[in-house]
This record gives structure tokens, sequence and C-alpha cells, in this order.
């Protein structure tokens, strides 16, 4: 059995490392595949603009691709050319894979009032961008009607250190609005695409992959100061709503049997600040 992975990025090659550790072959499609760790095959490809060789064994598809850059332009040319590309090259060689996944964001989601959503909210974009992420999904489903889309949050983990950056240096500020914050450990969104994978009863279209425990941002953030004994969060006046606030339910993940390594939010950041974890290039 061969697995695909389009965008080998952070997620896509934790992904990876693990299906090679199940046993699959694993190849691993991204602009520069000298980048990629010892088992997982490599194809220098860009899709924004080139279709991929897919071989012809193909069983299992997970497209985890990234824009470089947060512009209208550029999430088009990843998530909905280099998807369309990626479709387009299966039909080439003949492959319809058995299990296909899409990795897209809650940033669909456009509530701002501190409510709860899950798989059956409408997805009403508000930005540009987010609108493009929807899209991609509906051509996902249109092409591969029995493809699974999971809708990650806010990832952290190994090389995605921001917050702590920023508590360490003092720079950390928290809103006085400071709006829910909903997050997902790197290693636990990678292991959730490969339970969603291989599980063996029918997968739903769409999930949430979030850990337990939606937060307010502010309460991150001090919990960090205290962690690292670095001066508390400025308080600052702020009425943007970018991001929205919103409570994203795992229920749906749960219910598969999927089980957290970092439910909540404590758990994977002193993960994180003992310094457990790979880091991917």
């Amino acid at each position: 059995m061969t697995v695909l992975i389009a965008g080998c990025g952070d997620i896509g090659t934790e992904v990876g490392l693990r299906f090679a550790a199940l046993g699959s072959r694993v190849v691993g499609l991204r602009r520069s595949a000298r980048l990629l760790p010892a088992g997982i095959e490599g194809q220098s490809v860009d899709l924004t603009v080139e279709r991929p060789s897919i071989p012809t064994d193909t069983d299992t598809v997970i497209v985890a691709l990234a824009a470089g850059s947060p512009t209208p332009e550029a999430y088009r040319a990843v998530y909905v050319d280099g998807l369309r590309n990626v479709l387009d090259a299966l039909d080439e060689a003949g492959v319809t894979p058995r299990r296909m996944l899409l990795v897209s964001s809650t940033a669909v989601f456009s509530v701002s009032d501190g409510s709860w959503v899950d798989e059956n909210t409408a997805a009403v974009p508000v930005t540009e961008t987010a609108a493009i992420l929807l899209e991609a999904e509906q051509l996902l489903h249109a092409r591969q009607p029995s493809a699974v889309v999971l809708r990650l949050t806010g990832i952290y983990g190994p090389g995605r250190e921001r917050l702590i950056t920023q508590v360490r240096a003092g720079r950390a500020t928290v809103s006085a609005r400071s709006a829910h914050t909903n997050r997902i450990h790197r290693d636990d969104a990678a292991a959730a695409i490969v339970h969603l994978m291989t599980m063996g009863q029918p997968t739903a279209p769409l999930y949430l992959g979030v850990d337990n425990q939606p937060v307010r941002s502010a309460e991150v953030l001090e919990f960090l100061a205290n962690e690292l004994g670095a001066a508390k969060p400025q308080l600052v006046e702020s009425t943007t709503e970018r991001g929205g606030d919103k409570l994203c339910s795992n229920a749906l993940l749960r219910a598969t049997g999927f089980e957290f390594t970092y439910p909540d939010y404590r758990s994977g950041y002193r993960a994180l600040l003992a310094g457990q974890g790979r880091r991917h290039p």
C-alpha cells in the first residue's frame, strides 16, 4: 500500500513518518524533496503549476498543503489549484484511492459570539482566504465524494512556538476582549489524520480537529508566563474580531475512538517547554 502525501510540510511530514512506522510505503510531494526525512520517498513538484506522478498502487491520499503567504492569490494557487492538480493527476493515472483526506481550517466559520460550533454548523466565510478554503473543500467532495475534510484549529508544537517566544521576550499582550482560542498539538493533528484514514468503520465527510479545551487566549498566555517565570502579558485595548470567537467541539472525532496525547493546552505546552517532540523542516 502506498500513501501519497501532497504537501509534506510540518503536518504532512509527521503524518508520513507515522504511516511509515506502520509499514506503509510513503511518497511525499513538496517543492524540495531533499528536505524530507528518511522513511518518506520524495518527489519534487510545485503543485500550484504541476501535476505529480501518481504511484499506481496508491491507496491513501493526504492533502496537507500550506500557503506561504496570507494573500488570496497565494491561497488560491495552493489550496485550489494545488488540489486540482492532485485530483487531475489521480484521474490521469486511473487511480481511485480507497481513502482521501484534505486538511482545511475552522477559519471557514464566521462565528464570533463565543458559541459552540461543530460539523453541522454552517460555514459562512467572512474573508476571501476562508472562502477559498471552503471552495477547496467543495472541489474535493465534487471530485472524490467519499473523501474526508479535517478542519484544524490553531496548531502548536515543535517549531510552532510563537506564543512561547512572545512571552519569553516580554512582548505578549492580552486583549481586554480576550476571545476564545481553539488549539491542537501538531502531534495530535497528525495522529488524527492517520486514525481517520486507517480506522475500520466508515468515516464522516467532515471532522473538526481540536483538543478538549477551548480557552480564552488570556488564560493561555498567563499560563505560559507562570510556567516560564516571565512577566504577565500586558493588557491592551482591542476591538478586533480577527479569528472570531467560537468554541469548537471535537465530539465527533472522539466518537470514532480517537484519543488525544495532549487533550488540553496545559499538557501540550508543558511537553513543548520540556523539549519533547521532533521538528520538521
